[in-house]
């Protein structure tokens, strides 16, 4: 214990200044059981780090874990958890549980023997953590942590500190809200950067590296985090990294599974199989008519993006034409707090009521349609920046 508790207090000496994350004030932070999923080098043990510097300052009855250490190879979190509470502890986070094989009827044993004890997980974004997991329905309140906003990495790169506006604060004051921003700084003189290398937090400390670290931690989540959630064998890989390059090229795109199958030298089944499961692990959107998660869906997406443009200028950089880029920051941005469905008159329609066109300062509203548009510092009308919708979270 002695150990664990020396290694907490040196993680929170040696943390070096981070971006304040908005997903910090958006938990429900009562809550016994939490989870922080994200992709590879998001930003999860970091966001610990700073969640335990912001509510538990300089206290003892905190603890942070990391599951990769080999002592969790004899010892289960229970028996930890147990020993932990009954020397005071109130708050135990626990980084990397997917890195911990019982980890589901561990915590739950927690939640069932330790009633005094909160616990703060972080996971693989592919990891089922309630889905047909019967010791923690109902019990885990799971949050996503994404990669940093437009806004946040334009508070952090000018030292502004520029608030985040729902959907409809947007629609309805962008003129206000934009000419506020333009004042202080020039928005677009940052965006650029941001699309190519600003959607990871490590960029701040190793920015000649990004794109090399970038393909590392996306090679990992298709080496290792896919097959070992999806019990796929590792003679596959190759295809779905092939897939992978596919989607990077040719998105967004209405894809022809027969065809993707035919590419990859595959079936169809496994093809609408590999797609959820690069959906899942943060590779890619999937966009349907309906709307609605791509787990209900029983038919192919009518459309496939990158989840962000980073990852599309990483894999496929000859791909990264302004179309392109325009739609993948759109859906990224506003994806992450709203619901987003292929529209037949518009590119998006948002919340089931909101229709959207991306496209460049030319780009006109039409009737009954949004324009977000690019390359434009303040809009009129229906005719929004399109930077602007960075600021959702």
């Amino acid at each position: 214990m002695e150990f664990f508790q020396q290694v907490h207090k040196s993680l929170l000496q040696g943390s070096k200044d981070t971006i304040q994350r908005e997903l910090m004030n958006n938990i429900d932070w009562n809550q016994r059981l939490i989870c922080i999923k994200g992709f590879r080098s998001v930003g999860k043990t970091t966001f610990l780090l700073d969640y335990i510097k912001t509510h538990h300052p300089d206290s003892n009855d905190v603890l942070y874990l990391n599951l990769n250490n080999f002592y969790f190879t004899k010892r289960k979190i229970s028996s930890f958890a147990d020993e932990f509470a009954k020397r005071g502890g109130k708050v135990l986070l626990l980084d990397q549980i997917q890195k911990y094989p019982d980890w589901s009827a561990d915590l739950r044993k927690c939640l069932d023997e330790i009633p005094d004890l909160k616990i703060i997980f972080t996971s693989s974004p592919v990891l089922r953590i309630t889905e047909d997991n019967p010791d923690l329905e109902g019990m885990a309140s799971i949050y996503h942590l994404e990669g940093l906003s437009f806004r946040e990495y334009l508070n952090h790169e000018t030292g502004s500190n520029f608030r985040t506006y729902t959907l409809e604060e947007i629609l309805n004051n962008h003129i206000e809200i934009a000419q506020k921003v333009v004042d202080e700084i020039r928005p677009l003189a940052y965006f650029d950067e941001y699309l190519r290398h600003g959607y990871f937090p490590y960029y701040i400390h190793d920015p000649n590296f990004y794109i090399d670290k970038l393909l590392k931690n996306i090679n990992l989540a298709l080496e290792i985090d896919v097959p070992y959630i999806n019990q796929i064998e590792f003679k596959y890989l190759p295809k779905l990294r092939k897939l992978l390059h596919i989607i990077a090229s040719e998105t967004p795109f209405t894809p022809n599974v027969s065809k993707l199958a035919s590419s990859v030298e595959t079936s169809r089944a496994t093809i609408m199989n590999y797609l959820k499961y690069l959906k899942h692990a943060r590779l890619i959107n999937l966009l349907y008519e309906n709307g609605g998660s791509d787990d209900d869906q029983m038919k192919k997406p009518d459309k496939v993006y990158m989840q962000n443009t980073n990852l599309l200028n990483a894999i496929a950089p000859n791909n990264f034409d302004k179309a392109t880029v325009r739609q993948t920051f759109f859906y990224n941005q506003v994806g992450y707090v709203c619901e987003l469905a292929k529209s037949p008159v518009a590119d998006f329609c948002v919340n089931g009521k909101y229709k959207f066109n991306v496209g460049g300062r030319k780009l006109k509203p039409e009737k009954g349609i949004y324009a977000a548009s690019d390359v434009i510092e303040v809009g009129e009308g229906n005719k929004i920046p399109l930077w602007l919708f960075g600021f959702l979270y």
